[in-house]
């Protein structure tokens, strides 16, 4: 008896302790759209294991690619590394940013332009010469630079996914769903970065539409796409691009047919959709062990839209044994490379092997 009320007493001041410790998070009620069935060209297939494996068990966490003009795959790793995976299979560390490299495009110089969680925007020339470009914009920080993309005219377009939370607190910012991510551009000819659109839930990927008119950023917290228009009778105004995703997007590129391709880290998960409702429970689950919030399902997710943001095509890994938890695809000379943010493997798929694609070029 003596050793149960000492277990009962243990018990109680644990969960005393659990209940009175301050929350990490000051978190908002949402109701979630009902998803969208995964039927018509949102059908589940086996494509993206037909991808090859690049670099495989020799990178971690490689989260977005871009190719060079002479096709180089660069990439940005867990550990801070930019590595070069070269088309005879020879993968090296180019340099360390001491930071986590996430989004990267080169430049008409051939400068490699990275957004970086920790360092912000940077610009790395050909001998490796690193320039920080932006660190901050309208006065606020920059805590988690995600995606980066470039306009016809040489302006970059970035995000900055929430200026609350930080890289490896993510899912903090998922559980509060307040806006605190924004759309930023730089100006190579002013040295400055502004804010386009504040209040977004997780700004993540971004893609400049091919003639300049607009760029894409996606909402990963609101399963949603945004339009925000560059120039016409639309300048400065945000719609929404496409809605109710299948799941949380990620980065996003744009080919040269004008495809726009998204991809999706993890499915859309119930368990967060209901924590949504309750703000209170979003508070306590927020002061638990990451092992023990809600966990993605073992997927691989990729989904084409067309200009008019209609679903053109999707691919699917439904194990996530080949390839899963996809934070990018980077469409490049008939091919698509997929990164991922929490995998040893970069996919490369040649746009031949998906129906109805096979003639077009990326």
């Amino acid at each position: 008896m003596k050793w149960l009320m000492v277990g009962v007493l243990a018990l109680f001041f644990l969960l005393g302790g659990f209940l009175l410790t301050p929350s990490p998070i000051d978190s908002k009620a949402w109701q979630p759209p009902d998803p969208r069935p995964l039927t018509g060209p949102l059908s589940p297939n086996e494509r993206l294991r037909l991808a090859d494996l690049l670099a495989r068990g020799q990178v971690y966490g490689p989260e977005d690619t871009t190719v060079s003009a002479d096709g180089v795959v660069y990439s940005g790793t867990g550990d801070g590394r930019i590595v070069r995976v070269f088309p005879d299979g020879r993968v090296e560390t180019w340099l360390k940013t001491d930071g986590r490299p996430l989004g990267l495009v080169f430049d008409q110089a051939g400068n490699l332009i990275v957004a970086d969680a920790v360092n912000g925007l940077l610009s790395i020339a050909p001998d490796k010469t690193v320039t920080v470009l932006a660190r901050e914009a309208g006065g606020t920080p920059f805590r988690f630079t995600d995606d980066v993309d470039i306009g016809p005219d040489g302006r970059i377009y970035f995000t900055d996914a929430s200026s609350r939370f930080r890289h490896p607190d993510y899912r903090l910012d998922l559980l509060e769903m307040r806006p605190h991510g924004r759309l930023l551009r730089y100006s190579p000819n002013t040295g400055k970065a502004e804010v386009l659109l504040a209040n977004l839930h997780f700004a993540n990927g971004v893609a400049v539409a091919p003639n300049g008119a607009y760029v894409l950023v996606n909402e990963t917290w609101k399963y949603r796409t945004l339009r925000y228009w560059i120039t016409g009778p639309k300048a400065g105004q945000a719609e929404v691009f496409a809605d109710n995703l299948p799941g949380f997007p990620d980065n996003l590129a744009v080919d040269r047919q004008g495809r726009y391709w998204v991809a999706f880290p993890s499915l859309r998960n119930a368990q967060v959709d209901a924590l949504h409702r309750n703000p209170w429970l979003k508070d306590l689950v927020a002061k638990l062990p990451d092992s023990l919030k809600p966990k993605p399902r073992q997927y691989g997710l990729v989904v084409a839209f067309d200009r008019k943001g209609e679903v053109i095509t999707s691919l699917h890994d439904t194990k996530g044994s080949h390839l899963q938890e996809i934070t990018s695809v980077t469409p490049h000379d008939g091919y698509l490379y997929f990164g991922s943010l929490h995998n040893d493997r970069i996919g490369r798929l040649p746009l031949q092997a998906i129906p109805g694609l096979g003639d077009d070029e990326a």
